[in-house]
């Protein structure tokens, strides 16, 4: 990338934390007053949708502060930020095919919503399509990717066996039952799969064209 692109992306990349950061603090204040600070905060972060809007503010954080520390190295490599990129875009497409009718947020937790599902979900993909370098990523990466939504499945269900909570209505045991709870997270899995396989595919198209 040229100087000038590396800077339009930094400074766009300062854009999508500046929405993602904000949204992030606004939900977990919505939700510190129903309970004590230790269970609002293990049910924060047992929401995909905080954890993958947690990812992509991290991700564009490190774009914007640039740095040579390790960790801020590490969520700029290509893999990292094709990873934010696929979670960030399931988030949103489950969202609204799935879950926006059962709910109707209104005032502040309104703004949280759509900030966490619509905007931040459209601007870091709009980062990484048209921003970011591509052709670094691997067919296998589709496949590491899934080590992500894996560990949210187990956390899930090991944490709703403990507190019959559960984060989606999709996922619920005690709703559903094991087999079904467990078949949708295995077609989520499949969306993964082939989403990480067409971002895959995109990039490797994309570096063609900038090539």
């Amino acid at each position: 990338m040229t100087d000038r692109a590396t800077a339009v992306s930094n400074l766009f990349a300062i854009v999508v934390a500046a929405v993602a950061w904000p949204a992030l603090v606004l939900q977990y204040w919505l939700l510190v007053w129903s309970d004590s600070l230790g269970a609002v905060t293990v049910r924060y972060f047992s929401f995909f949708t905080i954890l993958s809007n947690l990812l992509v503010a991290l991700v564009a954080a490190s774009a914007a502060m640039g740095g040579n520390w390790a960790p801020l190295r590490f969520l700029r490599t290509p893999r990292v930020r094709g990873l934010a990129a696929l979670c960030i875009a399931v988030t949103g497409l489950v969202y609204v095919v799935v879950l926006r009718s059962l709910w109707h947020p209104m005032g502040p937790q309104l703004i949280a919503d759509r900030s966490l599902h619509y905007v931040v979900p459209v601007l870091y993909l709009l980062w990484w399509f048209t921003l970011l370098p591509h052709g670094a990523l691997g067919w296998r990466d589709a496949l590491r990717w899934l080590w992500f939504p894996s560990m949210f499945a187990l956390w899930t269900f090991a944490r709703g066996a403990l507190v019959n909570e559960y984060p989606y209505p999709f996922l619920d045991v005690g709703q559903l039952g094991y087999p079904a709870a467990l078949l949708n997270a295995a077609l989520v899995a499949a969306l993964f799969l082939a989403l990480g396989l067409g971002f895959v595919a995109v990039d490797k198209t994309l570096s063609r064209r900038q090539a």
